[in-house]
């Protein structure tokens, strides 16, 4: 019996997916499902976006592929730091994204970017220091009790805000 005419295969390392005979980079199996959703959420929103010819809908599209592992470094290899920067990056804005008007914990982008078991905890350092990097270029604010801090330099649990809630 023929498989579905809408069926994926993968690959027997499951890293890609067979689409039409042409392989695409799978998701990072290793994302917590609720996590994954909304990156999925926000990659399928931000797709609609492109298509109604929103600006930076692209970016956005970017952002969300980058934080799901389906752009950029492979997902089953060792980030290098520059990589793994830039994940940390883009998946602050797709959450941030995905979540409008709301903030995002620094364990959620260490748990997409380390998976969910207890490794995301390592890259919880550079999760703050990325924030402290998008909070002094403008991009985003570090708040701990809902007063502005340094992301780098306070102890303690901090949530990541868009620093313009509007855009």
């Amino acid at each position: 019996m023929a498989p579905p005419e809408n069926s994926t295969e993968t690959t027997t390392d499951g890293r890609y997916l067979i689409i039409k005979g042409r392989k695409w980079r799978a998701s990072n199996p290793s994302i917590p499902p609720k996590l994954r959703q909304e990156l999925v959420d926000e990659l399928m929103s931000a797709r609609r976006a492109v298509k109604d010819g929103k600006p930076g809908a692209r970016k956005r599209v970017n952002d969300a592929k980058v934080a799901l592992g389906e752009r950029g470094q492979p997902w089953w290899e060792d980030p290098d730091p520059t990589a793994l920067s830039e994940r940390i990056r883009a998946t602050i804005r797709a959450l941030l994204s995905k979540r409008a008007g709301a903030s995002i914990c620094p364990s959620d982008v260490a748990r997409v970017v380390g998976g969910p078991e207890d490794a995301w905890r390592k890259y919880m350092n550079n999760v703050r220091q990325i924030t402290a990097e998008m909070a002094a270029a403008g991009e985003v604010t570090a708040t701990q009790k809902g007063k502005t801090v340094e992301a780098d330099n306070v102890r303690g649990p901090i949530r990541i805000n868009r620093t313009n809630p509007e855009i």
